[in-house]
């Protein structure tokens, strides 16, 4: 009995160390997602090579959380609940990890930008998207910290509001090619990088997803409340 105790304290203490990597990694990429979206906006292009150059620490903490769940996993033999657990952790992390992805992507798009004309108003809304999708992500982390399921119940049906302004910004950034062709190489950039953000939005709703799966059991039955895309998925 004495044994066993110990070794759910050392499965514990392990356990605790690697929801710690995954909660730095969640403050680092909501840091990509705020920095990305305020470079774009403000042209910054050093800050958006900070945000590309960051990617490399999100990217090796992912390798690290992986190599250490899996390690706990071989060396504790998790009971059911635990495992559930583990798995959790493994699957956000490969969330934020994409996450991260689309803000390097959004960082590299702002290079290419910054040398062209501004197409008015663009720069305010995607970061104002930006800005919703972070929210998203941290409320979903905090419901993983705290087990809210209520709060992660929440985050799940913002994904609807996120799906909502991609399409507005996919039909005025067409309207704005049509009007002027000069402007269809950068309307182009600046909806991949909507299309970037509302992939975001979708890892957040997954994370939020895998907290309702730890606290409850189970995955939602219902689909996600979605907006009818305007577009086919794409990504950059």
């Amino acid at each position: 009995m004495i044994g066993e105790k110990h070794i759910m304290s050392v499965f514990d203490r392990d356990l605790e160390t690697v929801q710690a990597l995954v909660v730095k990694m969640g403050g680092m990429v909501e840091s990509a997602i705020a920095d990305a979206g305020l470079a774009l906006e403000t042209r910054d292009e050093e800050l958006a090579e900070d945000v590309r150059r960051r990617d490399r620490g999100i990217d090796e903490l992912e390798v690290q959380i992986n190599e250490e769940a899996a390690r706990l996993i071989a060396l504790r033999a998790p009971r059911a609940t635990d495992l559930r657990l583990v798995l959790t952790v493994m699957k956000i992390a490969g969330s934020l990890e994409r996450v991260g992805d689309y803000a390097k992507n959004i960082a590299k798009r702002t290079h290419v930008l910054a040398h062209m004309a501004v197409v008015e108003g663009a720069g305010m809304a995607l970061r104002r998207m930006a800005q919703t999708v972070e929210t998203m992500l941290k409320d979903a982390l905090d419901s993983y910290v705290h087990r809210d399921a209520a709060l992660a119940a929440d985050v799940r049906a913002r994904d609807l509001e996120v799906d909502q302004m991609y399409n507005a910004l996919f039909r005025e950034f067409l309207t704005y090619m049509m009007e002027d062709p000069r402007n269809i190489t950068a309307c182009m950039h600046l909806h991949f990088i909507a299309k970037n953000l509302e992939r975001m939005g979708d890892h957040a709703t997954s994370i939020a997803e895998q907290v309702l799966y730890l606290v409850e059991g189970e995955l939602p039955d219902e689909p996600r409340p979605k907006s009818d895309s305007v577009t086919a998925s794409a990504e950059a």
